[in-house]
């Protein structure tokens, strides 16, 4: 699943090629992505509206239209969302397609089809409840050390799935879990409230540190990532445990163990994170 990194660089690839650009026709192959309104409301309200600007909160992108819509996407778990500059051939896994005033278009592909669009009023955005109940995201000035310590403290769940709830941090999946855990030290099932001052500290800072570097390389690309320009990230050449496997440790050696955890795929060093 994309994660905070992938779509914000997903928003940084598409800003300055769709910002102004007016939708002058929608062709929806697959309503069912479309979850409000109708796919034929979607169309007759989004048609001649131009772009203001483009946002995005946790793993949501955020069209911003003239007319005081928004239209938000949820890539889920294999949504692709990207900008062609001249005549493609679709594969059958491209259902939306937004054909734009200067003769380029925007397609929203999808593999599994589970990703998710809706165009609401700027004001009712609360309808959504994965959006309107986030919590703050790293690199913010909401997520401060002393927020995230205090969120930590008062939970005896284990860590991981704590750091996984988008309520209490918005936009960290599976693989930057995994990472900031590991640059951290810290096992991914310890109880939350046994994590102390100096190593909720540790794991504040490789938060903001694996966000940020996940931005920097353009994503973390194994599958079906790719950016607004349809290029894959370089964010997997980097990284510490996630989807090493029996690979050594960087820092130690030792090989990488895979456990589950929460129900999630969990990569961890069993030497460096006791």
């Amino acid at each position: 699943m994309p994660e905070m990194p992938e779509v914000e660089t997903i928003r940084r690839t598409l800003t300055g090629k769709v910002e102004g650009r007016t939708i002058i026709r929608v062709q929806v192959g697959l309503s069912r992505l479309i979850k409000w309104p109708t796919a034929s409301e979607f169309q007759a309200i989004i048609v001649g509206q131009t772009i203001t600007s483009l946002g995005r909160r946790g793993k949501y992108l955020l069209f911003y239209l003239d007319n005081k819509y928004v239209m938000v996407v949820h890539l889920r778990m294999t949504g692709r969302l990207y900008y062609v500059t001249e005549d493609i051939v679709y594969d059958r896994f491209t259902h939306i397609i937004f054909d734009l005033d200067n003769g380029d278009t925007l397609l929203y592909a999808d593999t599994r089809t589970l990703g998710t669009l809706y165009l609401l009023p700027q004001e009712e955005l609360w309808r959504i409840a994965g959006l309107s109940s986030m919590g703050p995201e790293p690199l913010s000035d909401e997520f401060t050390l002393e927020y995230f310590t205090g969120m930590v403290n008062k939970r005896q769940a284990k860590i991981k799935p704590v750091l996984l709830n988008q309520k209490l941090i918005g936009g960290l999946g599976n693989i930057y879990v995994d990472e900031a855990l590991a640059i951290a030290g810290i096992d991914p099932e310890r109880p939350a409230n046994s994590i102390n001052e100096t190593e909720a500290r540790y794991l504040y800072q490789a938060v903001n540190q694996v966000i940020a570097d996940g931005i920097a390389h353009g994503g973390t690309t194994f599958r079906d990532y790719r950016d607004g320009a349809g290029k894959s990230g370089s964010h997997q050449l980097h990284l510490n445990v996630y989807g090493r496997t029996n690979e050594p440790c960087h820092r130690c050696g030792t090989p990488i163990s895979r456990k589950e955890v929460a129900g999630r795929g969990t990569h961890y060093c069993p030497n460096c994170q006791k």
